[in-house]
């Protein structure tokens, strides 16, 4: 391979994934049409199988836009305290086309210092957490989740989705597909209890959701996420 090659290919892999050699490119210096062309070069004249381990080797979030996720608040019920935070869904965020998603998500949540993480699916009885907020990544299958207790919501997931729960907000599975299944995490690696809105669990549950702080960071855009401003508003606004 030239020299002239082996640069076409950095270019052409940078547009695609973002890295190759480490070094970032400035988009502006070259055009779409310019990356197609790279490409098709490339393909014509090195063997397809080289350039797939690579692609596989580095498997990426579907990131080419930022999504914006949906919204859902839930009222203290008496029972399950829920949260002043809104829920934030973000509707097929990861790319299902990729042969180990579990591992993409919890790569990019690991990332984003959201860890301590878990692969399984969501708990069939209600249920919150007043240590930790929680992220669920669905890398498989489809389930409809019971959001915010006996007066909440019911809100269907699919592989490639994104949920935020505040803590204290409750969540349960009440129907899956055999191949449900989620990567779960936690902002800076954090503990989480499991509480199902028995007696005695509160006032306390409520002090130590109170306590939390707003993540530093987006479970999958970083800093510059929605999640920061969109939870410091909620948290601004007056009750």
């Amino acid at each position: 391979m030239t020299e002239e090659m082996l640069d076409q290919l950095r270019h052409a892999c940078w547009f695609l994934h973002g890295s190759f050699s480490g070094i970032a490119l400035p988009y502006a210096r070259y055009s779409e049409r310019q990356y197609a062309t790279w490409l098709m070069r490339i393909f014509d004249q090195h063997d397809r199988f080289d350039i797939a381990l690579h692609m596989q080797a580095h498997p990426t979030v579907k990131q080419q836009e930022l999504v914006e996720p949906e919204r859902f608040k839930f009222k203290d019920d008496g029972v399950f305290p829920n949260s002043d935070l809104p829920l934030l869904l973000y509707r097929q965020a990861f790319s299902t086309e990729a042969e180990d998603g579990a591992s993409v998500i919890e790569q990019s949540f690991a990332e984003n210092n959201w860890t301590n993480s878990w692969r399984n699916g969501v708990y069939p009885f209600r249920h919150y957490h007043s240590t930790t907020h929680e992220v669920l990544g669905v890398y498989s299958g489809s389930a409809t989740l019971r959001l915010g207790g006996e007066n909440g919501k019911n809100v269907e997931v699919h592989a490639g989705d994104v949920i935020v729960i505040p803590a204290g907000v409750a969540h349960q599975n009440i129907g899956a597909r055999d191949d449900f299944g989620v990567v779960g995490a936690y902002p800076d690696g954090r503990e989480w209890d499991l509480l199902r809105g028995q007696p005695g669990e509160r006032p306390e549950a409520d002090q130590r959701i109170a306590a939390l702080p707003i993540p530093d960071n987006d479970p999958i855009y970083g800093a510059e996420g929605p999640l920061r401003q969109i939870w410091k508003a909620a948290r601004e606004r007056p009750k």
